[in-house]
C-alpha cells in the first residue's frame, strides 16, 4: 500500500495485472470463497549470501503469481494478503495460515484489490477494491510521456466482509481513491489514505465508514498510515513538494490520478493528527512502515543504503530497517540482493512476515516470507 524513486515500480509490480485474461462480469456478485492447498506449502529458504539480522528459519509461503502486503490476524495464526494467483489480471485478497496452508480467496473475483487487514476482533476483514465498478480490472494506466516509474490511483473504495469473504459492505464512497486501511487494536477506528479535498491525505473513520476525519493537511503525498499497538500514534510516509515546480508537478499527478517516483520520508503523529514529527530525512524512499510491538520502534523498507543505477529490476534495492521514534537511530535488518519490504511483526513479536524477491527461479516475482524474530 504504496511510494518513491523506484519503490514505485516494485509496488506497481505487486499491484499490476498479470496472468490470463478473464472476462468482465458487470452484474456478478462476489464469488464464493475459493480454497486451495489445504496442506502447508512452506518452502525453506537456504540463502547463500543473505545474512539477515534477528531473522531465523525464513520460510517462503507462496509459490504462484505475485504476492505482497501480508498482515497478521490478531491472534497471530493467519495472514491476509494480495495475490495474482489463479491467473487473474489484477490482484485479489487471500488468507492463509502462517505455515502457508489453507489458502482461500476472500475477495470478489472481479476488480482490483489491495491493502487488506483483519478486524481487531478477528471476526471480519477489510480491504480496498474496485469490484463495485464495471470491468474485470481497471483500465491500463496511460502515464504522461517521460514518466518511467509510476503507479495509478485506481478508484478504490474500502470494503468490509466476513472472514470467508461473504457479506461484503462498501463503507466509503469516493470517485477518486480510498485505500490503505488499518484498524486500531481496540477496534474503534480505521486509518486510511485518500484522495479527496484536492490532495492525498490521511483520514480516520469509524468501522462502519462514519465520522471521516482528516489528519494531514500539507500539500503533497501522505499515505501508508499505521496505528501503533496502543492506538495512540500513527506512522506514515510522506512527500511534501517545496518548490513551485514540484507543486505544479504534484498537482498534475493528482489531476491525472497517478504518482511517479518521489522521495518519501517517515513521519509520526498522535492519532488525532497532533504533534507531527519527521523521522527520516535521507533523500531516499522510506516506506511500508509498521510498528514493533513495543510501540517505540517502527520497521520499514528503504533504498537508502543500496542505490544501483544498473539494477535491472528496480533501479535501487530495497531492504528492511527499524527506527526508534525518539532517538531516530536506524538499524538495518535485511541484507539481500533484491527487494525486501512490507514487514509486519506478529502481535507477540515472535515472528516477522515480509514480501521479497528471493526466489532465484522467479527473480522478479514477489513472494510472502515468514521468519522467527530472534532479537
Amino acid at each position: 500500500m504504496s511510494l518513491k524513486h523506484t519503490l514505485l515500480l516494485s509496488v506497481s509490480l505487486i499491484l499490476s495485472a498479470c496472468g490470463a485474461d478473464k472476462p468482465a462480469d458487470k452484474a456478478a456478485a462476489p464469488a464464493a470463497p475459493q480454497t486451495t492447498e489445504t496442506k502447508p506449502t512452506e518452502t525453506k529458504v537456504e540463502p547463500k549470501t543473505i545474512t539477515d539480522k534477528y531473522m531465523a528459519g525464513i520460510t517462503k509461503l507462496t509459490n504462484e503469481g505475485d504476492n505482497g502486503e501480508a498482515y497478521f490476524s490478531p491472534d497471530g495464526q493467519q495472514l491476509i494478503f494480495q495475490s495474482s494467483a489463479g491467473g487473474y489480471d489484477c490482484d485479489k485478497i487471500w488468507t492463509m495460515n502462517i505455515d502457508g496452508s489453507d489458502k482461500a480467496m476472500v475477495s470478489p473475483d472481479h476488480g482490483a484489490h489491495t491493502c487488506s487487514f483483519f478486524f481487531s476482533g478477528g471476526d471480519k476483514i477489510l480491504y480496498a477494491s474496485t469490484s463495485h465498478l464495471e470491468g474485470a480490472c481497471p483500465p491500463k494506466a496511460d502515464f504522461p510521456p517521460g514518466v518511467r516509474y509510476a503507479w495509478p490511483y485506481y478508484p478504490y473504495d474500502i470494503f468490509t466482509a466476513d472472514l470467508d469473504g461473504s457479506n461484503p459492505v462498501k463503507i466509503t464512497d469516493n470517485p477518486k481513491y480510498d485505500a490503505e486501511p488499518i484498524m486500531s487494536a481496540d477496534g474503534t477506528s480505521i486509518v486510511f489514505g485518500s484522495i479527496r479535498e484536492g490532495d492525498f491525505d490521511i483520514y480516520t473513520m469509524n468501522p462502519d465508514g462514519s465520522n471521516v476525519t482528516r489528519l494531514t493537511t500539507s500539500v503533497g503525498y501522505d499515505g501508508g498510515p499505521w496505528f501503533s499497538p496502543d492506538g495512540s500514534k500513527i506512522v506514515w510516509r510522506a512527500w511534501h513538494p517545496q518548490t513551485e515546480a514540484e507543486k505544479a508537478d504534484w498537482q498534475d499527478m493528482i489531476d491525472k490520478d497517478y504518482v511517479k517516483s518521489v522521495p518519501l520520508d517517515l513521519w509520526v503523529m498522535n492519532s488525532d493528527g497532533t504533534d507531527k514529527k519527521r523521522l527520516t530525512e535521507n533523500g531516499a524512499t522510506n516506506w511500508a512502515p509498521s510498528w514493533h510491538p513495543d510501540g517505540q520502534r517502527v520497521i520499514f523498507s528503504s533504498n537508502k543504503d543500496d542505490w544501483r543505477e544498473d539494477y535491472k529490476s528496480y533501479g535501487h534495492n530495497f531492504e528492511i530497517y527499524m527506527i526508534d521514534i525518539e532517538s531516530k537511530d536506524i538499524e538495518r535488518i535485511t541484507f539481500n540482493d533484491g527487494f525486501d519490504s512490507f514487514p509486519m511483526f506478529s502481535p507477540d513479536g515472535k515472528k516477522l512476515v515480509f514480501g521479497a524477491n528471493r526466489n532465484p527461479e522467479k527473480p522478479r516475482a514477489t513472494d510472502v516470507y515468514i521468519a522467527d524474530w530472534t532479537e
